[in-house]
């Protein structure tokens, strides 16, 4: 029967320890909140401003002209951002994917062999 008594204290012990641990983890996580290392928040923040800028400016004149609109679309994805990064963009010429019907057939063909 000793044996069972001293079972009991070392459950509360490893849920203590648990909580304990449970509870650093928390704190933790919310005090250091997660950094972005591999980025410079400055660097993105003056492209941003430069595109709120020519925002405020278009909304602030009449509206545009149908040329006027077109051209400035012509440059990018839309009229206010043009080619702003638009070599960062993901697209199908820059992007290493395979269709899902791809994925299916190289698996159905190892499935084969």
């Amino acid at each position: 029967m000793s044996f069972i008594s001293f079972n009991f204290p070392a459950k509360r012990l490893v849920r203590t320890l648990i909580a304990v641990c449970f509870c650093a983890l928390m704190f933790v996580s919310n005090a250091f909140p997660a950094f972005a290392i591999t980025s410079s928040p400055t660097k993105g923040e003056d492209q941003l401003l430069g595109i709120e800028k020519e925002s405020q400016e278009i909304t602030l004149k009449k509206p545009m002209s149908l040329e006027e609109t077109q051209e400035k679309a012509s440059k990018g994805p839309n009229e206010v951002q043009g080619d702003a990064d638009i070599e960062k963009m993901k697209n199908p010429s820059n992007t290493s994917t395979t269709s899902f019907e791809q994925q299916v057939k190289k698996a159905v063909s190892k499935i084969k062999d």
